[in-house]
């Protein structure tokens, strides 16, 4: 309504500036067509102004902008007509607010949301901390279990046992401790010589090409027989005792058989 009082009053104060314009155009022998070319207006709106048709022309501020345009082309500089183009614009509609949030209210709000966004949070991370915790926790209780049990692994006399007989050189401290208990067979060479010895099973012990300067020792007990070839170049001791491998050598090729009891003959 306010904008509608607003419209009258600048309709009001610009009536007769209409005739006013007409004439002057006339007095200037301009026709409405040229007046409309040099103002960049339609005919319509030109026809409008001198017929103060200001309903058609739109807002009031369209309509003082149009007559201003018009009355300078035509060099129109009039005290009424100044005064009539000067009518105070019109106010946008101002707002005003129909409701109010008391301050307290609003800092209750503010605090609410702030609060439920903590809770929030602290449902998700709370639960996925702990899964974490008991995680590492698990993953790190083997490992200390088995610290745990390296200093007590020393005090037990069978799990000791069951370390050293695993160990690989076990089987030459036994073959060594049978030497020392059985008969010896002792042999060196002082040249190349071929040499086969065979176990108490059948299956070869050494089959080799020994070069001068070789020595081989052998339990009695595991071998069941040897050849030797080259015979002339071997030294051979049974028990500390020397043995002629060569008065027992064919063809400078000697066969031995040796018994269980560590005694040596000679073997077609």
């Amino acid at each position: 309504m306010t904008a509608n009082i607003a419209q009258d009053s600048t309709h009001a104060a610009l009536a007769g500036c209409g005739a006013r314009l007409r004439a002057a155009r006339e007095a200037a022998g301009l026709r409405i067509e040229e007046v409309a070319a040099r103002l960049h207006m339609p005919v319509q709106v030109v026809r409008s102004l001198e017929e103060e048709d200001w309903d058609r022309l739109g807002a009031p501020v369209f309509v003082r902008g149009q007559v201003r345009s018009y009355a300078r082309l035509l060099g129109l500089g009039t005290t009424a007509m100044m005064e009539a183009l000067n009518v105070a614009p019109v106010e946008p509609t101002r707002l005003v607010s129909r409701t109010h949030i008391p301050k307290v209210r609003w800092w209750a709000e503010q605090i609410g949301r702030r609060l439920v966004y903590i809770v929030l949070t602290l449902s998700l991370a709370v639960p996925a901390w702990v899964a974490t915790r008991q995680h590492m926790a698990a993953d790190s209780s083997p490992a200390v279990a088995a610290l745990d049990a390296v200093p007590a692994a020393p005090q037990s006399p069978a799990a000791a046992r069951t370390i050293v007989a695993s160990m690989a050189p076990l089987p030459a401290a036994s073959a060594s401790a049978t030497e020392r208990r059985d008969p010896d067979i002792l042999l060196r060479t002082n040249d190349k010589t071929w040499l086969e010895v065979i176990g108490r099973d059948g299956a070869p012990i050494e089959q080799a090409l020994l070069p001068a300067g070789s020595e081989r020792r052998y339990a009695a007990a595991q071998v069941a027989r040897m050849t030797i070839g080259n015979a002339s170049a071997v030294a051979l001791a049974v028990r500390g005792k020397a043995v002629d491998v060569a008065a027992h050598a064919r063809a400078n090729v000697a066969r031995f058989a040796v018994s269980s009891d560590g005694s040596i003959a000679a073997a077609e």
